[in-house]
């Protein structure tokens, strides 16, 4: 909705470190689901036509309580509608995904299933979903009308890399970007400027090496294991990506890459980052201004309030080398193919197209930038929210879907483990990057 998230299956607490983007996080250990998931309908496991409309999300207690509020106001839209909603609380999108196979194969099929960006093309090469070209046909006016108000790329990006058939299996919903979270207190104790418009990494090392001089604290927590924040930006603002733009081929070994891990294996070295694989609290130490800046989607806003700290911090993009860039995932809302309720899972769908739907939920606590661009760049998503926000939906004009062919579990572990192996010092840059590099021809 990925974030790829994109909900966090952690507590707040865990959320810019941990994070499993909503609309794009990582899909990881996806395999045993297509598995389970191909096998019950084989099987001619399906959906009851009575009961309610069963709808899966990721999202733990504080994001569930937020959609818990977004589904009520589908129930007084729609009151003959019974909707049941079920936020599992999964550490990863691989794990929720196994959840739901696990139920399915139990014989309780949902209707409706939140998919990340990582996970869409996936299962739709598996016909788990239903087409939805007939519900759009038939509703011309309404999905125009949503479309019309979405960024292109986004409905493009849907139609180009969430289907192997040609076919509609998705409704997009919202989508996350990569930006930076800055401690204003910690830059002026330093003495730093914040960037007016944009900074180079140059630059940005720099102000690293200052506030760590004047003040001790880091200017990034810097890793390997979540690949929208530790990894993609860093390759997309030096004009380099992990697979090419049809994920058929990586590129994860071209000199842009290699100077981009080098870079960020220099922060580590110079001490301008915590060692990775630790139990880093980036959110406390932001709080403590024991922490400069920290990466993130749209998702720690939701600790910046909590911490009641809007006051302190400033979102800016993230610094540059060849140019701009950012990952982008997003929600993909399908209907089950076994489903037994499509007309009602179709109303669902419509309505959370609706202008209604993207401003509740841009108001109390979504986690993710909402599609329709009115609602975006307007003050329900804008206002309790830290300076400099209207970035993330501006970073998608620059955007680049993160990568996410059909075995992306695998593909993911190859670049994680390279990228690893490089910024550690466990093998040399480059070796560490072919070596993946290497791995990735194997699995595309």
């Amino acid at each position: 909705m990925r974030g790829s998230d994109l909900m966090d299956p952690h507590g707040p607490a865990h959320l810019p470190r941990r994070r499993v983007l909503r609309a794009t996080a990582a899909a990881a250990g996806s395999l045993p689901l297509v598995s389970a998931l191909t096998s019950c309908l084989n099987l001619g496991v399906e959906g009851s036509p009575h009961g309610p409309l069963d709808v899966l999300y990721l999202g733990d207690a504080t994001q569930q309580q937020s959609f818990n509020q977004l589904f009520d106001a589908f129930r007084e839209a729609h009151p003959d509608i019974e909707l049941e909603a079920r936020g599992i609380a999964a550490p990863n999108w691989g794990t929720f995904a196994n959840t739901v196979a696990t139920q399915i194969a139990g014989g309780k099929v949902p209707d409706v299933v939140q998919v990340a960006t990582e996970g869409q093309r996936l299962f739709a090469s598996k016909g788990l979903m239903e087409p939805l070209d007939d519900y759009i046909a038939n509703d011309r006016a309404l999905v125009d009308a949503y479309f019309a108000d979405v960024d292109p790329r986004l409905r493009d990006w849907t139609e180009t890399y969430s289907s192997t058939d040609g076919r509609t299996y998705y409704i997009p919903g919202g989508y996350n970007t990569a930006v930076l979270y800055c401690n204003t207190e910690v830059f002026e104790a330093a003495g730093v400027d914040l960037p007016a418009r944009e900074w180079t990494w140059e630059e940005f090392r720099r102000a690293g090496v200052l506030i760590k001089e004047r003040t001790g604290a880091f200017l990034i927590p810097l890793g390997f294991g979540f690949p929208f924040i530790d990894i993609m930006p860093w390759l997309l603002t030096n004009g380099a990506s992990t697979l090419n733009s049809t994920w058929d081929e990586g590129t994860f070994d071209s000199e842009g890459a290699v100077e981009a891990a080098a870079f960020v294996k220099g922060l580590i070295d110079d001490g301008l980052s915590p060692r990775p694989g630790g139990t880093f609290d980036a959110v406390g130490q932001l709080r403590n201004n024991a922490l400069a800046t920290l990466g993130g989607g749209r998702w720690p806003t939701l600790d910046v309030r909590r911490l009641d700290m809007l006051d302190r911090v400033r979102i800016v993009s993230w610094p540059v080398n060849a140019g701009h860039g950012s990952p982008v995932g997003w929600d993909g809302w399908p209907i089950l193919k076994a489903s037994q309720k499509k007309e009602k899972a179709w109303t669902f769908l419509t309505w959370l197209m609706s202008e209604e739907a993207s401003v509740f939920y841009a108001r109390n606590g979504g986690s993710t930038v909402p599609a329709r661009n009115s609602v975006a760049t307007g003050a329900p998503f804008l206002d309790q929210a830290p300076p400099g926000t209207e970035a993330l939906p501006e970073a998608i004009t620059y955007g680049t879907p993160i990568p996410s062919p059909e075995r992306g579990s695998e593909v993911q572990d190859a670049i994680n483990q390279g990228w690893q192996a490089a910024i550690t010092g466990t093998k040399p840059v480059r070796e560490a990057l072919e070596s993946a590099n290497e791995r990735l021809g194997g699995l595309l």
